[in-house]
């Protein structure tokens, strides 16, 4: 297990659960900076050489369509879009159970994914339909892959896509509610705290609902995502209730928020997309681009 605070702060360690020391290490958080790997090198493979794969998931999966985001790293740590290292445009995997050494899916692509972010990534999407262990073995990667461990839906406690978005009445520019600052975006905070969660799913209109934090991540997602929601606003305008959440009650980064202990989270950043009867239709989790963001805006038909 790892804290939040390690989590934010972009640390990388590896996951208990997991068979593949060394190569299925998760990246704990959304900082843009490069930390030097706990992993050890693979032998070097046809295709992505002595490339590790990291994992960019919390445990927080369930069967049904999973999304399972890695992205790329070396001795030196992550690696990003101007590393000098040519990384592919698509990765292609396929998915075994653990036990059985059975092959759940093959032929499984994944686009690469970098708009505003400075350390690409590629979401992997597969159908799993039981809880176990898995193992995700991407073409020319590591054969030892990346651990993935499916929870049943009783085992996990923060919002599931196809749940009801719980109400919370989140800090607003009127009523901070201990949350300072509200919004840690710079040099002016976003326009999304002028209402709270639990007003906005009375106005039963779809709702991109953010939990992060700029002030802490600001190379990596919360301030990326929160820039495209910014942008996305001004295309839909009122056709969609746009809210964001800071994690920490102070800039200090020492205090959860309440509104993230509401959701009982204990991984950032995460944005949370709606219908207008504030049934969840997406989760995204850890990491996250804009084109990902619009995707999932784009489902509504708005």
């Amino acid at each position: 297990m790892i804290s939040r605070r390690t989590f934010i702060t972009g640390s990388i360690g590896v996951i208990g659960t997991t068979s593949t020391v060394g190569i299925g290490s998760l990246l704990a958080g959304c900082s843009g900076a490069s930390t030097e790997s706990t992993a050890t090198a693979s032998e070097s493979v046809a295709a992505l050489g002595d490339l590790q794969l990291v994992q960019r998931f919390p445990q927080v999966l369930v069967p049904g369509n999973v999304r399972l985001p890695i992205s790329l790293a070396n001795q030196a740590g992550l690696l990003t879009s101007d590393s000098g290292v040519e990384l592919p445009n698509t990765l292609s995997a396929q998915l075994i159970n653990a036990d059985t050494q059975e092959v759940v899916a093959e032929s499984l692509l994944a686009d690469r994914h970098d708009t505003d972010l400075t350390i690409p990534y590629w979401p992997f999407r597969v159908n799993i339909d039981k809880p176990g262990i898995y193992t995700l073995l991407v073409d020319g990667g590591p054969a030892t892959g990346a651990a993935v461990q499916i929870l049943s839906a009783t085992e996990v406690s923060i919002p599931l896509v196809g749940s009801q978005l719980p109400g919370f009445d989140t800090p607003t520019f009127d009523n901070h509610r201990g949350v300072e600052p509200v919004c840690t975006r710079t040099p002016e905070p976003c326009e999304f705290h002028n209402i709270t969660l639990n007003e906005a799913l009375a106005l039963n209109k779809p709702i991109a609902y953010l939990v992060g934090t700029p002030a802490h991540c600001s190379t990596g997602t919360c301030s990326p995502a929160l820039e495209s929601l910014i942008n996305v606003k001004k295309s839909i305008g009122d056709a969609m209730t746009f809210l964001h959440t800071e994690i920490y009650t102070d800039d200090k980064a020492a205090t959860v928020a309440p509104a993230v202990i509401a959701l009982k989270m204990d991984y950032e950043p995460a944005i949370y997309i709606t219908d207008a009867t504030g049934k969840i239709i997406e989760r995204l989790d850890a990491v996250f681009d804009a084109d990902e963001i619009n995707a999932a805006i784009a489902t509504l038909d708005l």
